[in-house]
Parts: structure tokens; C-alpha cells; sequence
């Protein structure tokens, strides 16, 4: 079973970072770090106009290695671990006594006491499994694969051949609707099936050899894993080959694909949908969406052409998959061997971190309500309430004043972004789990019956309204997103911490920090996936076509400009990929150095620390990218991640920017320069 857990609901929200770290917010009156832009932590040797980046951050990244048991390290590592820490102190609090059973205590402290519970979890080895993998022996025939498939799905147990889900309808937003989308594959990206070169045979024979250790350990010989390897690696490479690649599936007019279910069945002759909705839980269901209905008529082909036999193989290998780090050491390790021939970490992390971890993904909301009664204060989101609506108030102002769009679509943008819902903090109404069983002396148990309460609850929403007020993020989650089906944006209370946020921190240093990642969240609004959501959220073309080829004349150089970078000398950041997230910075920092120009500190030349208002602004947006990263990591980063590099994100933005060159001195001959007549300007 695959115990990763998120909002089953499918929203499609974009975010400020790949990472969803969590971390603990200051309180006022606790005193904040001696310099807010610290210049030992810099590079002063370098120019800032040759290497923003380095400038801003290059002696800090030089005094911190990444330690053994992460993958990269910078800001938001740092604030992770803070907030693990702080996680840990609260679960400790919950999970050493006993509570009323049913309680919030009682589950989220009995939860982290179990996976704890490493005697009781060593001596079961996989015999919770057992019973799963026995079943799977049984299958004689293409039904019962099938039937397995729906089974372990709607029990917790994997998600093989497919993704499913429900969440709003994209061109009917009030409404939810069942959601089928391509999957079925283990390695992170078609590509490391598809593309041959020495990295991705390297990651090829790791999975392989994870798929035969996980195998010999439920009792196969050597030879019959490698036989089960062979073949599972058969069947998924087959997948990747079906599946639209990930620049194709940001395309939502691309992935929004209406069937009903008697038409969808005909087009897959081995999967009768009409007979395998009611078996998921959803009956009655006139119509589906589809993301790529291509890949399901490949699959089905595939369906029928493998043997039964390898399809039990795959099959049992699914459930391995998804229980490893549930069972006995020797499974965790195996599990981690993998992992970090795809990361590079050294170390896995500590148990207690990993567990909390599970227990935020997994209770988020009940967990999130102790750390916000602790940790979050309504200063805190009145802060934010403020500065949300200067930013608002100053893209609003931004819009009007561009020069390329007509008054007409001027018009439409406006009235989308004044339609923008903004939820901070944490929910309105909490989770409650209703139903949710945790017992303390059962760790695999848990996880299996949290995954199945989730797609219980998921596919309880099918009859009803679009519930508005659910969260994609836990409280604690530093990060932020816009969900352009409700025309949200979202700040968790976790992200109101240095070096976005602090009390004690001038406007340049705020603005710089939490106001350009609010910026960031409504630009998503207009970036080149955002603008094909209209006010309701609806996907819907609300552009007069003149203004979309402007636009797109404008994006096309960000692809360009981001196309040119490289990491490790040779990989190229993929400018198509990561559109919006570079869309979304340059804009967000734009809105928000307006936003800071109406300061007083913004009107000032006032130096703190010896660096001007402005120069703050922009190391402070600087030192939020503060990282570096394992090889192994940045490779995977730049085939899988939306996002780009931290060090382009830092430095690419600025060079569009003229106040960065007024600021910094920026002249012909440096590094960064760019003509300005070849500064990209969007919003």
C-alpha cells in the first residue's frame, strides 16, 4: 500500500516551492536574529551583477555543508528541522500519556507512539502483508487482475496502473466529478524509463536491485527476483511510454477530457468502467474526466497482452512498494538504498523525524491544530491580512498600467483578481476524521486504515457541492499555493518565519521575503496555466487574442532566458517546465517591490547595516533561495521539478527587474547585464 499522504481531493494548486517544509513561527517579543541581512553571510568578493546568488549567500553556502541525512540544505532546511523539532516536542507530549479514545490526543500521540514502536514493527517482519500478497496468488485470470486493482485501491492497499481521484470540475467548479489520470509507473519520470544515458541506467539498476532485495526478503530466491525485476521493469517502461510527459500535462485544456462512463468504457474494451465505478465506490456516475485518454487505451492493450502471471508480479509489487517503510528494518533499508541512489542522501533521516512526518501528512489537521493553539498567533495572520490586500491593491494597479493587453481583457483580469478568495493560516473549519480508527499497538494497521479513510472520504464527495473551504496544506507546511479552480490563494501559519517573515524585520526585509511569495501565489493567477481560469475558477478563454499572443510573445523569452541555464556543466533547465514557477517569481517580486515603494522605508535611503532600502529588498529575496544540493538531487530536480534551481530563482528574476541594476550598480561588462531593451516584462 502506498502510505503517502495527502488531500485526496484533486485541486491542481501550484505552490512556492517543490518542498513542503514545515516550520514553527516566531513569536513577538522573542527576539530576532542579530542582522536580518547578515554581509558575513555573503560573498562580497563577488560582483552582484556577475553572480547575485553567490554575492548574497556564496560564504554561508561555503560554512554549511549539507548534512548527511538531507539532500540539499539552505532556508528552508533550516526551518524544517526547527519545525520537526517543535513537532516532535508536541508529539511527545500527546504520545507518552493516554487520552479518551476517539480524541485528537489520542490519535495523533497513539499514531506516533506506534510507528515508534520499533520492537513490536521488527518482530512482525511482513506478515502484515502476508494475507495481501496470498490473495494476489490467487488471481487465475484478466478479471481478477482487475478486481485486484480496484481492491487494493478502495482498502488502502496501492494505487497500481492508474491515477483516480475526485475534485472539482475544471469548466464546472461548483460541482465535483471523478478523475482518472495516467500513472502505474515507480521511477519518478517517463524519461528515466525512456531516455538512455549513463544516469538514468544507474537509477535503472538501483530500482532493480530494490525491486529484488524487496522480493528475496518475502522468500523468492535471487533468481526469481531478478525474473520478477525484469518483468515488472517490463510492464512500467511500457506505461512510461503512454504517458504525456510533464510540459504536456501542464496544459489543462490538454488534460480536461469529458467522457461519460459508457463512452470511456468503449474505448478501453478490458476495463468496463460502467461495472468498475459502482466496485470503487462510485455509482451512479453519468460522466468522467480523463487526462490523457490515450495512455488508458495503451494500458488496456497491455491489459490483455501480458501474462497473467507478470501481472500478479506487478500486482504483489505494488503492495511491496508502498509497505516497505511500514515494515521491519530490513524492508526500511531497502527502501532507503533506493531512494538515495535517486537523492544522494548519505544517512536516512532519524525515525522519530520520519514518523512525525507521517503523522503530519497523514492527521494534518488534527496535528495542525495543536501546533497553531501553540505556535500561531493572530497577530501573526493579521500581518498577513494587511499585506495581502496592499498586494492585491498593487497588481491590481500593475494590471491597468500594462502597456500590452487591451482594456477589455484589462478589464476581466481585474475582475478576477478582485474575486480571489485568501485563507491564512489554517481552516476555518477542521478535519475531524470522523471514523478514523488509531491503535497504538498497530502501526501498519494505522496507515492502512488512514489511507482507506481517505479514499473513503474522497469518493464521499462525489454527490456533493465543491467544498470550498478544505485545505491542500497542513498548518505547519512552509510553503504557499494558488488553486485556480477556487481562485485561491493559500498561506499556511508555518510560513510566517525568517527569513520570509519576522516582527522584528524593516518592510524591505518582509517585502523581499513573505511579500514577493504572496506576489508569487497571485501571479499564478495570470501565468500561462493560471490565465486559462477565469474569476469562478472556471477554464474558460477570457482573452481577446491579440492580448494572448502578446502574452505569449513575452513568455516565450522567460522560457528562453530560463532554457540557457545549466547545473552540474551539462543539464539544462527546462524553460517550458517551469513557466509558471518563473512566471510567478518575476511577477511576485514585481508586485512586491511596488508594494514596498509605497514604505516609508521604501521612500528612504536610510542604510541598515550598511546596505540601503532597496539593496535589503533584494538580498532579502535572495537569502529565501539560500541553498545547496547533492548532485544526485539536482539532477531529478531538473527532470521532475516545476520549479527552478534556487540559484536561478535568486538571480534570474532580478535581471528583468531596473530597479536591481540602480540598486547594486549593475553596468555593461557584468555578468547578469541585460539591455533594457531585452528585459522581460510581464505583469
Amino acid at each position: 500500500m502506498k502510505f503517502k499522504f495527502t488531500n485526496f481531493i484533486l485541486i491542481g494548486f501550484v505552490c512556492l516551492s517543490v518542498c513542503a517544509f514545515t516550520v514553527i513561527q516566531k513569536k513577538r517579543g522573542d527576539g530576532p536574529p542579530a542582522k536580518f541581512i547578515d554581509s558575513a553571510n555573503m560573498d562580497l568578493s563577488v560582483k552582484p551583477g556577475d553572480d547575485f546568488f553567490e554575492y548574497a549567500n556564496g560564504t554561508w553556502i561555503k560554512n554549511n555543508p549539507i548534512p548527511a541525512k538531507e539532500t540539499r540544505w539552505g532556508s528552508f532546511g533550516i526551518l524544517a528541522q526547527d519545525n520537526t523539532n517543535k513537532l516532535l516536542s508536541l508529539l511527545g507530549e500527546v504520545g507518552e500519556t493516554t487520552h479518551p479514545k476517539g480524541s485528537l490526543e489520542q490519535r495523533v500521540g497513539d499514531l506516533y507512539a506506534s510507528g515508534m514502536d520499533t520492537l513490536a514493527i521488527e518482530k512482525k517482519g511482513f506478515t502484515p502483508i502476508k494475507p495481501e500478497l496470498d490473495r494476489i496468488d490467487k488471481i487465475s485470470d484478466l478479471n481478477g487482475v482487475i478486481h485486484e486493482v480496484v481492491f487494493e485501491r478502495t482498502h488502502g492497499e496501492g494505487s497500481p496502473l492508474f491515477g483516480f481521484g475526485v475534485g472539482a470540475d475544471a469548466k464546472h467548479t461548483t460541482k465535483n466529478i471523478a478523475n482518472f489520470g495516467q500513472g502505474g509507473t515507480t521511477l519518478p519520470d517517463r524519461d528515466n524509463y525512456l531516455k538512455a544515458n549513463p544516469r538514468n541506467q544507474k537509477i535503472q539498476a538501483a530500482y532493480k536491485n530494490y525491486i529484488v532485495s524487496l522480493f528475496t526478503l518475502t522468500g523468492a530466491t535471487n533468481d526469481e527476483a531478478a525474473k520478477n525485476a525484469a518483468t515488472i521493469f517490463t510492464i512500467e517502461t511500457a506505461l512510461a511510454k503512454a504517458q504525456l510527459s510533464r510540459v504536456q500535462l501542464r496544459d489543462p485544456k490538454v488534460t480536461y477530457n469529458k467522457f461519460t462512463v459508457a463512452d470511456f468504457s468503449s474505448t478501453t474494451p478490458h476495463l468496463n468502467w460502467v461495472a468498475l465505478m459502482p466496485e470503487m465506490k462510485v455509482p451512479g456516475q453519468d460522466s468522467v474526466l480523463v487526462d490523457e485518454p490515450g495512455f488508458f487505451k495503451s494500458e488496456d492493450s497491455l491489459l490483455a497482452a501480458t501474462p497473467i502471471d507478470d501481472w500478479k508480479v506487478y500486482l504483489k509489487w505494488s503492495i511491496l512498494k508502498g509497505s516497505a517503510g511500514a515494515l521491519s528494518s530490513a524492508f526500511v533499508k531497502a527502501s532507503f538504498d533506493y531512494s538515495s541512489a535517486l537523492s544522494g542522501q548519505k544517512i536516512q533521516t532519524p525515525r522519530n523525524e520520519r514518523i512525525a512526518r507521517i503523522v503530519d501528512g497523514g492527521e494534518g489537521e488534527l496535528l495542525g491544530q495543536l501546533y497553531v493553539a501553540k505556535y500561531f498567533s493572530p497577530a501573526a495572520k493579521q500581518y498577513m491580512v494587511d499585506l495581502v490586500n496592499n498586494l492585491k491593491a498593487t497588481l491590481g494597479e500593475r494590471i491597468q498600467n500594462v502597456t500590452w493587453m487591451s482594456d477589455e481583457t484589462k478589464a476581466r483580469a481585474l475582475k478576477k483578481l478582485a474575486a480571489f478568495t485568501v485563507k491564512i493560516g489554517y481552516p476555518d473549519k477542521w478535519q475531524t476524521y470522523e471514523g478514523l480508527v488509531i491503535d497504538r499497538n498497530d502501526y501498519f494497521g494505522n496507515l492502512k486504515r488512514l489511507s482507506e479513510w481517505r479514499y473513503n472520504y474522497g469518493v464521499s464527495q462525489i454527490n456533493k457541492p465543491v467544498d470550498k473551504k478544505r485545505w491542500g496544506m497542513t498548518p505547519p507546511t512552509v510553503n504557499a499555493y494558488y488553486n485556480p479552480t477556487n481562485n485561491e490563494i493559500v498561506f499556511p501559519a508555518g510560513i510566517l518565519q525568517f527569513p520570509f517573515f519576522d516582527f522584528g524585520a524593516d518592510d524591505a526585509v518582509n517585502y523581499g521575503g513573505i511579500g514577493a511569495v504572496i506576489g508569487h501565489e497571485m501571479t499564478h493567477g495570470f501565468d500561462d496555466e493560471g490565465r486559462q481560469y477565469d474569476g469562478d475558477g472556471t477554464l474558460r478563454d477570457w482573452w481577446t487574442k491579440a492580448d494572448a499572443d502578446q502574452f505569449k510573445e513575452r513568455t516565450d523569452k522567460v522560457v528562453a532566458q530560463y532554457n540557457a541555464f545549466t547545473i552540474l556543466d551539462t543539464l539544462h533547465v527546462n524553460g517550458k517546465l517551469t513557466l509558471g514557477e518563473n512566471l510567478a517569481d518575476l511577477g511576485g517580486l514585481n508586485v512586491s517591490y511596488a508594494a514596498f515603494k509605497k514604505t516609508k522605508e521604501g521612500q528612504s535611503n536610510k542604510k541598515i547595516d550598511g546596505f540601503t532600502p532597496d539593496q535589503r529588498f533584494f538580498l532579502s529575496w535572495a537569502q529565501v533561495w539560500r541553498s545547496s544540493q547533492r548532485p544526485e538531487a539536482a539532477a531529478q530536480r531538473i527532470l521532475t521539478d516545476p520549479h527552478s534551481p534556487e540559484q536561478y530563482r535568486a538571480g534570474a528574476p532580478v535581471t528583468n527587474i531596473d530597479a536591481w541594476y540602480a540598486a547594486f550598480n549593475v553596468q555593461p561588462g557584468d555578468k547578469m547585464y541585460k539591455k533594457p531593451e531585452d528585459r522581460i516584462h510581464v505583469w
